[in-house]
C-alpha cells in the first residue's frame, strides 16, 4: 500500500509539472515570474551592498525599511486596479517600471553617483515589485481549472522563485566577483523587462466580475482589508506571513553582515549565504511537488514558516561557514512550503472579485515587517550583538508556528469541502466550462436539501428561484403527466425556468430519498451568464433539453409539456 501511495505522487508531481507546461499561458505567467523574482534577490544583493559601503549595517537596515515603507502603504492601494480588469496588463507595467527604474539604478552606480538616488530608484523598483505578486497570484487561478491545478501551479511557481532565490544572489555573488554593482543592477533590469514580454503574451477568457461602482481606489482596497478581517482564516494566514517577512527582512541584514563580520568571507560571501538560501529552496520545491495533492496545506504551512526562523537561531549558536550555508539552506525549504501551502490556501478562501486586495493587503504586511525586521534587526545587533541577535530572532516564527498550528490544520478541512462542492458542479456540463474562480463562487453558495422519496421538488407553474444538483439519489421530470426524464447524481435542473424568466415548465419528483445541493438565481445567473463559454453551453443545453425531453403533443390537448 505504501508503495501505491508513493507512486500515486510521484504521479501527482509529474502531472503538476505537466499541467503547468502544456499550458501556454501558465508556462508564459510562470516564467515572468522567474525573470521577475531573479531580478529581485539581485537586485537586494547589490543594493546592500551598496548601503553597506554607504554606513555599514545601520544603512543596510534602515534602507531596507525606506524601500520598503512606501510599499506597504501603496500595495493595498493599487492592488485594486488588478481586480478591475485584465491582471496580465497590470503584470506587464509592473515589470516594465521595475525594469526602467533597475536600469537607471545601474547608471547612478556605474558612474559613482549618490546613493541617495540609488536608494530613491530602489523605492520605485520596490513599489512595483510589491504589486507584482498580488497580480501574479490574483492571475494564476484564472488560468486553472481544478483546486489540483491551482496548487500544480503553486508548486510550480515555488520551485521557480526557488530557483530565483538561487540564480539572483549567485548570479550576483559572481559579478561582484568579477566586476560591480552597476552590473548587477544591469542584469536584473533585462530580467524584469524580460519578464514584461512575456506577460504581453499572455492569452486568456477572464472571469466574470462585478463591474466597479466606482473608482475610488482607497474606498477599493478598503474592501480588500474587510475581506480578511472578516475572515480568520485569511487573517491568520497573513499574520504568520508578517512574521516570515520579519524574519526575511532581518535576513537581508544578516546576511552581510554574518558574512563579513562573523564568517570573514567579505562582501562575496553576503551573496554565497543567500544562494544557499536558493539551493535549499529549489532542492526542496522539487519534494514539494509530491505534496500537490495533499488535503495538509495548512499543517505544511506552518512547518514553512517555522522553518524560516530555526535556521537563523542555529547559526547564532554554531558560527561556522559550513555549518551556516547548510542551516540557511532550511530557510530555503521552509519558503517552497510556504510557496505551496500558503499561496494556494488564500487563493481557495479567498473570494476572486477581491482577490488582488487581499494579496495586497498580503504584500503590504510583508512589506510593512520585512522593513521592521531589517530596521529591527540593525538595531537589535548594536545592542546585545551579533550572535545573540540571531537566537532572539530566529526563535520568532517556531513560536508562533506552534500557537497557529490548530487552527492551520482545521483550514484543510474548509478547503476538502470546498472541492467537494467544485467536483459535484463541474460534473454539469453547462458549469464545466466555467474558471476554477467562478466555479468556486458557485461552490461557496450551494446549501444543502434533504428530499424523501416521492416526495415533490417543485411544481409546474411555481416561480423559479433556485438551481439544483443533485449529489445522490434519482428525481423524475414529470411533464403532461408522465415521466419524460429520469435525473441521478452529478445532473443538474431548474435552469430552464431562471435562463428564460418562466414559471417552472415541468415538476420534479424524487423517485428515490435525494440529497440536493441549491443555488439561489441570484448566485446562480451572474455566473453562469457573465462568462461567455459557460452562457453559450447554458443556451445550447436549454435548446436541447426542450427538444429532448418535451414529450408528444397530448391527445386531448394537442399542447406538449417541457421540463423544468
Amino acid at each position: 500500500m505504501g508503495d501505491g501511495r508513493g507512486r500515486s505522487r510521484l504521479r501527482d508531481a509529474a502531472g503538476a509539472f505537466t499541467s503547468n507546461a502544456l499550458n501556454p499561458n501558465l508556462r508564459r505567467a510562470q516564467l515572468s515570474f522567474l525573470g521577475a523574482w531573479t531580478a529581485e534577490w539581485a537586485f537586494t544583493v547589490a543594493l546592500g551592498i551598496v548601503a553597506y559601503r554607504d554606513g555599514g549595517a545601520v544603512a543596510v537596515g534602515l534602507v531596507g525599511l525606506l524601500r520598503m515603507v512606501p510599499s506597504a502603504i501603496c500595495a493595498p492601494l493599487l492592488s485594486p486596479i488588478a481586480d478591475r480588469g485584465r491582471r496580465e496588463r497590470v503584470l506587464v507595467l509592473v515589470s516594465t517600471v521595475r525594469g526602467l527604474a533597475t536600469a537607471a539604478a545601474a547608471v547612478v552606480a556605474a558612474i559613482a553617483g549618490p546613493a541617495a538616488i540609488v536608494y530613491a530608484l530602489a523605492i520605485v523598483s520596490t513599489i512595483a515589485a510589491t504589486l507584482f505578486r498580488p497580480a501574479h497570484s490574483a492571475l494564476l487561478p484564472s488560468l486553472c481549472r481544478t483546486g489540483y491545478e491551482l496548487a500544480s501551479a503553486n508548486m510550480v511557481r515555488g520551485l521557480l522563485d526557488s530557483a530565483a532565490t538561487l540564480v539572483g544572489p549567485l548570479l550576483a555573488a559572481i559579478l561582484l566577483q568579477f566586476t560591480d554593482v552597476s552590473v548587477v543592477f544591469a542584469v536584473a533590469a533585462a530580467a524584469s523587462l524580460w519578464a514584461a514580454a512575456l506577460l504581453a503574451r499572455v492569452r486568456y477568457d477572464a472571469p466574470p466580475r462585478p463591474a466597479a461602482q466606482r473608482r475610488d481606489l482607497l474606498r477599493e482596497a478598503a474592501e480588500g482589508v474587510k475581506a480578511v478581517a472578516r475572515n480568520r482564516d485569511l487573517a491568520i494566514i497573513i499574520g504568520l506571513a508578517g512574521a516570515q517577512a520579519f524574519t526575511r527582512g532581518a535576513l537581508t541584514v544578516f546576511s552581510v553582515v554574518v558574512a563579513i563580520e562573523l564568517l570573514g568571507t567579505g562582501e562575496p560571501g553576503a551573496g554565497a549565504l543567500m544562494t544557499a538560501v536558493g539551493v535549499g529552496a529549489v532542492v526542496a520545491s522539487l519534494v514539494a511537488s509530491l505534496l500537490v495533492g495533499t488535503k495538509r496545506l495548512g499543517a505544511w504551512f506552518a512547518v514553512g514558516v517555522a522553518l524560516w526562523g530555526l535556521p537563523l537561531a542555529l547559526v547564532g549558536v554554531f558560527p561556522q561557514q559550513a555549518a551556516a550555508l547548510v542551516f540557511l539552506s532550511f530557510i530555503g525549504v521552509g519558503n517552497a512550503l510556504i510557496d505551496l501551502a500558503g499561496f494556494t490556501l488564500l487563493g481557495r478562501l479567498a473570494p476572486d472579485e477581491v482577490l488582488a486586495r487581499v494579496f495586497g493587503v498580503l504584500e503590504s504586511f510583508v512589506a510593512v515587517f520585512i522593513g521592521i525586521g531589517a530596521v529591527a534587526t540593525s538595531g537589535l545587533i548594536a545592542w546585545i550583538g551579533l550572535q545573540p541577535a540571531l537566537i532572539a530572532v530566529g526563535l520568532v516564527c517556531p513560536v508562533l508556528a506552534v500557537v497557529a498550528w490548530r487552527r492551520l490544520h482545521g483550514l484543510d478541512r474548509a478547503v476538502g469541502a470546498l472541492d467537494a462542492g467544485v467536483s459535484l458542479l463541474q460534473r454539469v456540463p453547462m458549469l464545466a466550462p466555467l474558471p476554477l474562480p467562478s466555479i468556486e463562487q458557485l461552490a461557496r453558495g450551494l446549501e444543502p436539501a434533504e428530499v424523501p422519496a416521492g416526495a415533490t421538488v417543485f411544481s409546474q407553474g411555481d416561480v423559479g428561484d433556485r438551481y439544483y444538483v443533485i449529489e445522490s439519489g434519482e428525481a423524475d421530470v414529470v411533464g403532461g403527466g408522465r415521466v419524460v426524464a429520469t435525473l441521478g447524481p452529478g445532473e443538474g435542473f431548474g435552469e430552464i425556468a431562471l435562463l428564460r424568466r418562466t414559471p417552472r415548465t415541468a415538476t420534479v419528483v424524487a423517485s428515490s430519498p435525494l440529497e440536493l445541493r441549491m443555488l439561489r438565481s441570484d448566485q446562480f445567473l451572474p455566473v453562469v451568464l457573465g462568462y461567455t463559454p459557460s452562457a453559450r453551453e447554458a443556451e445550447l443545453a436549454v435548446d436541447a433539453e426542450l427538444e429532448r425531453y418535451s414529450p408528444e403533443p397530448d391527445e386531448a390537448s394537442g399542447d406538449p409539456s417541457p421540463p423544468a
